[in-house]
């Protein structure tokens, strides 16, 4: 490739990722909701989360698991999740499940070990371990269920079912959003 060959996919790799950069901003910008009056925290219902599908069937027969949205606006732990949570996390330790601009598809998944709990948190606990995620990020994965998968090149947490997301890539780090 000649050297004006190069500048010219370096001018037009920066403007690609600058406008994916600028359009998770826009996103995230008109997800938020308006501005609305200070309210006195309510109770808030405890999170019912399933840690597999059968267990999630038994509840949906049992009736403990709500029919709809209220089911959507959760993040489901599988079993593998919470058994390696409980491995790595030390007390007040949560894992942080953030969604960022970037990635193959368009957006990313990103995972950290926070003692940090803000306000604008939701936090979904099992089995003695939290997981939590901020209000912007929870509308990218509401209805998701965390999981832990150990490969032979890799182990990491994996987003799965995100009804969120058309198609996600191959390595499950990034997805695309259903419009």
């Amino acid at each position: 490739m000649s050297v004006t060959g190069a500048a010219v996919f370096d001018v037009a790799r920066t403007v690609v990722w600058r406008f994916g950069r600028a359009s998770c901003r826009a996103l995230l910008i008109a997800k938020q909701p308006a501005a609305r009056p200070p309210q006195a925290p309510g109770p808030r219902a405890p999170a019912r989360l399933c840690s597999s599908s059968s267990a999630r069937e038994k509840e949906k027969e049992a009736g403990l698991v709500p029919e709809g949205s209220a089911v959507q606006d959760r993040v489901l732990l599988s079993e593998s999740c919470v058994k390696r949570l409980q491995e790595i996390m030390a007390q007040g330790e949560y894992l942080r499940i953030r969604v960022e601009g970037g990635g193959c598809s368009g957006f990313q998944y990103k995972f950290s070990v926070d003692s940090v709990r803000n306000e604008e948190d939701r936090l979904f606990e099992q089995q003695g371990v939290g997981v939590i995620v901020d209000e912007d990020s929870l509308e990218f994965v509401k209805g998701s269920t965390l999981d832990f998968s150990e490969e032979l090149i890799r182990s990491s947490f994996q987003v799965l079912r995100n009804p969120q997301a058309e198609h996600g890539c191959s390595c499950g780090a990034s997805f695309s959003l259903k419009l």
